[in-house]
Parts: structure tokens; C-alpha cells; sequence
């Protein structure tokens, strides 16, 4: 490569979250960069991108482009617009529902002979596939609620996406992502909050375990009680 050789581009999307780690992690603490209210106050739309993370950026690029062993002398920035988060596109929610199965008690379940189903499952993956128009054959990522690891086989049963008894068949295959930010046993114990943050990051694409082309998201909560369940669908 010579001098004045133009490199590819780099397409990296501006969250908000990006703009305050990268303030924070480089000991900017003006206020602009984490804080959007003192931010509009300053006549900006929103928070804004500090040149230190733009340079770190650009360090990425380039060893990322040369291989680890390229050393970056200098840098020149020349400062444009301002980079400000990208505004996301809205989720629609194709479907709610919430169910409960026969003699079903709030926090007990043990009333259906059983052990190997879901009763509240079935009564809201049916009112949810009636009410969007959708299938399972529709879905493009699962985050099923996971409060204990058998029950997401069970749910995959219980909302069509395999036959009784094959859903660890189903899951071998790897025909369907599941739990993409980990789940409640692998990121946070949060009552499903996190799985409805990451149906939605999904579907705005800045998911970091991207679904390429995601755009029908099934989100279910808690299952052994009565319980609700989301189709959640992006806005094209």
C-alpha cells in the first residue's frame, strides 16, 4: 500500500452506549457526553461522540485492517458534524397474551397430571399465533424464558416449534436462535425485562449477537404459573 491509498470504509453504528462507554473509558466526564439534557441545553439534539473515542476508533480501524503488528504514529482528525445516536425504528407488538391452565393457582401448578407439559403455554402460544396471523415456521429468534433450563425445551414444544418429546433434537439442529443475550441464566435475573430489551435489540439490529435479518421475535415469561407471552415485529 502507498501513500494517499484510499481504504475501505467502516460502518460502525452510533448508539448511545458507544458514546458513553467511550466517554467514560477515556476519563471524558463532560457532561455532553453521557448526560442528554445538559446536552440540549448546549443546543444539541442529544449526547455527542468526544474526539478521543473517534481516535480510538480510527486506531481500531487501521490495526484491524494491517493485523495486530501495525503501529499507528499519528493521527488526524478533522472535526465535522458531530456524531449524535442513531434514532432507532420503532417494534410493533403483533400479539400479546397471558394465560393459565386448568386449576391453575397463582405460583403453584400442581394440579395438571403432567410433569412434561405447559398448560399456560399452550392457551397463550395459541391466542398469540391466532391474533398476529403468524406461525413458528415465522419466528427468527426465541427469547424464552429461561428460570430453569428444562422449561425452554418444554416451551419449544408447547408453542409449536417441534413435536413433544423433540425438542432437544430441535435444539441440536440449530434451527432456531434462542436467548441471544444470554437469558436470565446467563446475563441477569431480571423477571424478563432483559429478555423485552432484547427482542428489541434485534429488531433495531444493534443486538450484540446479531440475528442477521431478524424481524418476528417470540418473547415468553415466566412458565409453571400463569403467564403472559409477546410477538414483537419490526416496523418495514
Amino acid at each position: 500500500m502507498r501513500v494517499g491509498d484510499q481504504l475501505p470504509p467502516l460502518e460502525v453504528a452510533i448508539t448511545r452506549t458507544l458514546i458513553v462507554a467511550g466517554a467514560l473509558a477515556s476519563r471524558d466526564y463532560q457532561d455532553v457526553h453521557h448526560d442528554p439534557e445538559p446536552a440540549r441545553r448546549r443546543g444539541s439534539p442529544d449526547v455527542f461522540m468526544n474526539i478521543l473515542t473517534t481516535n480510538g476508533l480510527v486506531d481500531r480501524y487501521i490495526t484491524d485492517h494491517f493485523g495486530p503488528t501495525a503501529v499507528l504514529s499519528k493521527v488526524a482528525v478533522r472535526l465535522g458534524a458531530p456524531n449524535h445516536p442513531a434514532t432507532h425504528p420503532p417494534a410493533v407488538i403483533a400479539a400479546a397474551a397471558q394465560g393459565a391452565g386448568r386449576a391453575q393457582e397463582q405460583m403453584t401448578g400442581f394440579h395438571h397430571g403432567d410433569l412434561t407439559g405447559l398448560p399456560e403455554a399452550r392457551v397463550v402460544a395459541r391466542q398469540l399465533w391466532r391474533r398476529s396471523g403468524l406461525g413458528p415456521a415465522d419466528i427468527d429468534v426465541g427469547i424464552l424464558y429461561d428460570h430453569f433450563t428444562p422449561f425452554v425445551l418444554m416451551q419449544l414444544e408447547e408453542y409449536g416449534f417441534c413435536g413433544p418429546g423433540e425438542a432437544a433434537g430441535f435444539v441440536a439442529e440449530d434451527r432456531l436462535p434462542l436467548n441471544t443475550h444470554g437469558g436470565r441464566l446467563g446475563e441477569a435475573y431480571l423477571h424478563g425485562m432483559n429478555g423485552v430489551a432484547e427482542a428489541m435489540r434485534q429488531l433495531r439490529g444493534t443486538s450484540p449477537n446479531q440475528v442477521r435479518g431478524a424481524e418476528r421475535v417470540l418473547v415468553t415469561a415466566g412458565t409453571g404459573v400463569p403467564t403472559p407471552g409477546l410477538v414483537l415485529t419490526a416496523d418495514r
